[in-house]
């Protein structure tokens, strides 16, 4: 578990994973980040109070150095991803395990259960689980389980981790989509099994959720830079609906017929507010959080810094 400034959140998620009934033994490490919040703090007298629990500093602060520095200090067959601010369903492990063995998946997961908990938040969750807000990736709003490109967190077989080189340290953002890749190309499969679900609580604020999908594009390019044919259209939509708006928006100086692509963008996303919301309020709140969710993905994919090996 890597966890940054998540002192608000650990004793929750670490209580779900404690609360996991598995036949198996289970280690839990926690790989903690430099915080503000006295994440640290909390995490070791939480150690302190489970001898299944351990802490492993993780200077670098990246999420995947955290995940490779908890990797490292523990000896488990299977590896269990869990982040700071989620918590797994009851069952989740045992049957992940079950799946795995019953598929011969290297990499088996669920269910992102968006829940938010003030009504911008609800208002998020509600977009992130819409075909609208997220196309076809079934992870946020479910689907038939089978072999899929990736899943949301991961239950891995850990021989299959360590062959291809664990999680990619060069990568802020989008290093488990860039691990299942090379599961894949390895000849392992990727296994989304809709029984399984994990809630998240959605990022609290527009600007909050503008950062969170502009590096999400960022990352995203760097991995497609890497992985050409890695690219779904999914992924592919929003830098085109970028690209359209603001070619049109330049050509509608001289032709306003142009302005048909923004127009018809808009009125979209209205009716696919209109259809999502659940209330008025929540509507309208939706037809700020559609445009923010794919336009920061776009200009993150397009524009976005550089990544840079580190």
């Amino acid at each position: 578990m890597p966890v940054r400034d998540a002192a608000e959140h650990l004793d929750t998620t670490l209580a779900a994973v404690r609360a996991q009934e598995y036949p198996g033994s289970i280690d839990i490490c926690l790989a903690v980040a430099p915080s503000t919040d006295g994440t640290e703090q909390r995490a070791r007298r939480l150690a302190a109070e489970d001898d299944r629990v351990a802490v492993v500093d993780n200077r670098r602060g990246t999420t995947p150095a955290g995940l490779n520095a908890a990797i490292s200090a523990t000896a488990g067959e299977v590896i269990v991803r869990v982040d700071g601010h989620a918590e797994l369903s009851p069952g989740y492990i045992r049957r992940a395990v079950e799946t795995m063995r019953r598929t011969g998946a290297v990499n088996v997961g669920g269910i992102q259960r968006a829940v938010g908990v003030t009504p911008f938040e609800q208002a998020v969750a509600a977009a992130m689980t819409s075909r609208f807000g997220t196309g076809d990736a079934v992870f946020h709003y479910g689907g038939e389980g089978g072999p899929t490109d990736t899943v949301y967190l991961g239950v891995f077989d850990r021989s299959a981790v360590e062959a291809v080189g664990g999680f990619d340290e060069t990568l802020d953002r989008n290093q488990d989509y860039e691990l299942n890749i090379r599961l894949r190309e390895a000849g392992g499969t990727v296994w989304f099994d809709p029984a399984l679900w994990v809630r998240y609580r959605p990022r609290g604020s527009l600007g909050a959720l503008a950062r969170q999908y502009f590096d999400y594009g960022r990352w995203k390019r760097e991995v497609v830079r890497r992985h050409p044919r890695s690219l779904r259209w999914r992924q592919a939509a929003p830098p085109a609906l970028v690209a359209a708006i603001a070619g049109s928006l330049a050509v509608a100086v001289f032709r306003r017929a142009a302005l048909a692509v923004p127009a018809a963008y808009l009125g979209s996303v209205i009716a696919a507010a209109i259809a999502t919301g659940r209330s008025t309020r929540e509507t309208g709140r939706l037809v700020l959080i559609f445009p923010t969710m794919h336009l920061s993905w776009g200009v993150g994919f397009l524009a976005g810094p550089i990544a840079t090996d580190r």
